[in-house]
């Protein structure tokens, strides 16, 4: 075979393999090149929406990618899936994504950034700033008049997502949150709000199966993570929360009739200022949820107010609630290797059903101080054994 002949089958070899490579990876949009402007004031908001258009329409699995810079989007976007032809689109942002900072823009839009009835969606980096000092100025004031507040980045009737390295700050109201999703993946990210924010939860889960976040830092003004009713096979692991109101399953029972929470793990995770630690909270009404199967395991508490409790008398306002019990029941709780400080004297605090008691809790090695000293428990309607050195003294 001549020399040529050698080079022509190489070169096309080559080409050949670069060709299957962007063809399995699929097509690149930049929204730079779509109009985006990352000067933090020109509305970007198309550029977004047609590079959506443009991946959707696409084969293979396409990348959206979001140049650095300060990406003002003025609109709530909805990334629709129902007439996506792909396998999934990656969202590549090394930028940050800017929503305005006054509140009246986005008005009674309940998402900035929503997916809906998507497969296959990541995102890989960047920052989300919901610029939500304003809103929580209005709520604070006491005058009224104020809109609920718009989620940062929701994900609704979904699947197959994963969220990598993404960092959301001082949202109007929740952070994240996914509702009616099967399989997520949250790794490496991170949230942050003022602890005087109001309902800005990190991380919020409902109707879902098989979320996984691990290695995230939540600091806020509410829940780091809380877990709304219909979550089952739910792991949470490497956590660190605080400030916050901690990690809660609840509030559970607030309807009559609602899917119950099961089968959710919390390991390894630690606890710094928070209000509460691990939470199980339902309203005082009738309900016919249900609570069962939760592991909190390897957690460290430093200086929380409440570092594990069971609050099933839960009733904001005194309104719709007073003097009903909950119908909520709470079974099969364990709390395996849990210790530190607590900010109260009560570190342990089991408010069960007058009803429907907690059954199946187990304390195995806990050990939680106040001051130095031993803390102490108390307990309601609350059955179950210990295990192991448990301090304060078990109450069940």
């Amino acid at each position: 075979m001549g020399r040529t002949l050698k080079i022509a089958l190489l070169t096309f070899t080559l080409l050949h393999c670069a060709l299957t490579i962007v063809a399995k990876g699929g097509a690149m949009y930049n929204v730079a090149k779509l109009g985006a402007i990352p000067d933090e004031k020109t509305d970007s908001s198309k550029a977004f929406v047609d590079a959506w258009a443009a991946a959707c329409g696409s084969t293979g699995r396409p990348t959206i990618h979001v140049p650095p810079g300060r990406y003002m989007i003025r609109n709530a976007i909805t990334f629709s899936g129902t007439k996506c032809k792909n396998k999934g689109v990656n969202f590549d942002i090394k930028g940050t994504l800017v929503a305005p900072s006054n509140f009246h823009i986005l008005g009674n839009s309940v998402t900035w950034l929503a997916f809906e009835y998507v497969t296959g969606v990541s995102i890989s980096g960047g920052v989300l700033d919901g610029q939500g000092a304003g809103l929580w100025a209005c709520k604070t004031s006491g005058k009224g008049g104020c809109p609920s507040g718009v989620t940062n980045l929701g994900f609704t009737n979904s699947k197959n997502i994963v969220i990598k390295g993404l960092t959301s700050v001082n949202s109007q109201l929740y952070h994240i949150v996914f509702v009616g999703c099967k399989n997520v993946k949250v790794e490496g990210t991170k949230v942050s709000a003022p602890e005087s924010s109001p309902n800005t939860d990190g991380i919020h889960v409902q109707l879902s199966t098989g979320v996984s976040i691990q290695s995230s830092s939540i600091r806020t003004g509410d829940d780091c993570i809380s877990i709304g009713a219909g979550t089952t096979n739910m792991w949470m692991e490497n956590i660190k929360c605080g400030p916050g109101h901690g990690i809660s399953i609840g509030s559970l029972g607030k309807q009559m009739n609602e899917p119950g929470v099961q089968n959710i793990t919390l390991k390894t995770a630690t606890f710094t200022g928070t209000q509460n630690g691990v939470r199980i909270k339902s309203w005082g009404r009738p309900s016919n949820g249900f609570v069962k199967d939760v592991l909190f395991q390897h957690i460290t508490m430093v200086n929380a107010q409440n570092p594990i409790i069971i609050d099933q008398n839960y009733c904001p306002g005194n309104k719709g609630c007073p003097g009903k019990v909950s119908g909520v029941r709470i079974d099969g709780i364990t709390y395996q290797d849990i210790h530190g400080t607590s900010a109260s004297p009560v570190a342990i605090h089991f408010d069960c059903s007058a009803i429907n008691h907690c059954t199946g809790l187990r304390l195995e090695d806990v050990k939680l101080t106040h001051n130095s000293k031993p803390a102490t428990s108390i307990c309601a309607f609350a059955g179950g054994l210990t295990y192991g050195l448990v301090q304060p003294k078990s109450c069940l």
